[in-house]
C-alpha cells in the first residue's frame, strides 16, 4: 500500500476534502462517492459520514492508498 502524508493546516480537515486535496478523488462530490461506496477506511475501521472530521494522526485508507495525517506548522 502506497502512502502518503498530508499536513494539516488547521484543527481537522473533513474527510470528502482530505481524499480531493490528497488527489484520491477528482472533485469533492467524487470524495463523497467514495465514502458512500465503502471505499474508505479511517484508522482502519470503514467510515460512512462524508463530513468527518479528520485530525493530526488519524491515518485514512482508500483505493490502495494510505494517508497519514501530520499536524501543520505550529500545532
Amino acid at each position: 500500500m502506497n502512502t502518503l502524508e498530508f499536513e494539516l493546516r488547521g484543527e481537522y480537515v473533513a474527510l470528502c476534502d482530505l481524499l480531493k486535496l490528497t488527489g484520491l478523488a477528482d472533485s469533492g462530490g467524487h470524495g463523497k462517492a467514495l465514502v458512500a461506496a465503502g471505499e474508505v477506511r479511517v484508522d482502519g475501521q470503514p467510515e460512512s459520514r462524508k463530513a468527518a472530521k479528520i485530525r493530526a494522526g488519524q491515518v485514512v485508507e482508500c483505493l490502495g492508498m494510505q494517508v497519514r495525517v501530520q499536524p501543520g506548522p505550529g500545532q
